[in-house]
């Protein structure tokens, strides 16, 4: 399986945070402002690159027919002001007729009643009833020097989205220590409040001192046997 695949997979089957996400890549990887609309949803998937830019989202239409199922389209939001780089119809027609896991963008979104009614798996940096124009107008030179920046920085990538926001996986951090990485942190949550729940130990016991890796004997023994195979 590609790794790509494997790390999605471990994500969305397990629904690890972008907060551990980002602890594990050395806190970072979040994409600022960027906030879910609805609650409660939680996406991973190859990131699909587009753009939008100077107020028109006439090109964005296009480059939208190329995504591929099970991507996230991230939308570049270039100079288009506050105005929404798209809406309900176009959301619906990448989540539920390309089979995209879900909407993200640096840019504002509009039919906020809509995308709340149907619980549209988007994130955004804010939600407006003003969108973009839709004139054919060519990208400056300084623009596609932008997009061909930004591109670089996403394709490849793995996009996850949370209640907390959202966390970009570059391609340097796609790699089989990643998957261990994940693999721990998820299990050193699980001692956390194991020890935090149960042992009644207190935050600086749990997490500062890491009691429980001197007295490994109070852990139940899957959390002993998961600790000896995983390195932090």
């Amino acid at each position: 399986m590609e790794l790509k695949q494997k790390i999605t997979n471990l994500l969305t089957t397990n629904k690890i945070s972008t907060t551990e996400v980002c602890d594990v890549m050395g806190k970072v990887g979040n994409l600022e402002g960027i906030r879910p609309v609805n609650q409660g949803l939680y996406a991973a998937g190859e990131v699909f690159y587009s753009f939008a830019h100077d107020e028109t989202n006439f090109d964005l239409h296009r480059q939208l027919e190329k995504i591929e199922k099970n991507q996230i389209a991230f939308i570049d939001s270039i100079d288009c002001g506050n105005r929404a780089v798209i809406g309900d119809l176009v959301a619906k027609y990448l989540l539920l007729y390309k089979g995209a896991k879900g909407v993200v963008t640096n840019g504002y979104m509009r039919d906020a009643n809509e995308l709340i009614k149907q619980r549209r798996y988007v994130w955004c940096s804010g939600l407006t009833p003003i969108g973009c124009h839709n004139h054919n107008k060519i990208s400056s030179e300084k623009t596609a020097e932008q997009v061909q920046k930004r591109k670089k920085n996403f394709e490849n990538s793995i996009l996850v989205c949370d209640d907390s926001g959202t966390c970009l996986i570059e391609e340097e951090f796609i790699n089989d220590d990643l998957i261990r990485k994940l693999e721990y942190i998820e299990l050193q949550e699980d001692i956390w409040y194991f020890c935090i729940d149960t042992l009644k130990w207190s935050t600086y016991e749990t997490v500062a001192l890491k009691r429980y890796m001197e007295e490994p004997e109070l852990l139940p023994k899957i959390f002993r046997d998961k600790l000896l195979n995983l390195d932090p």
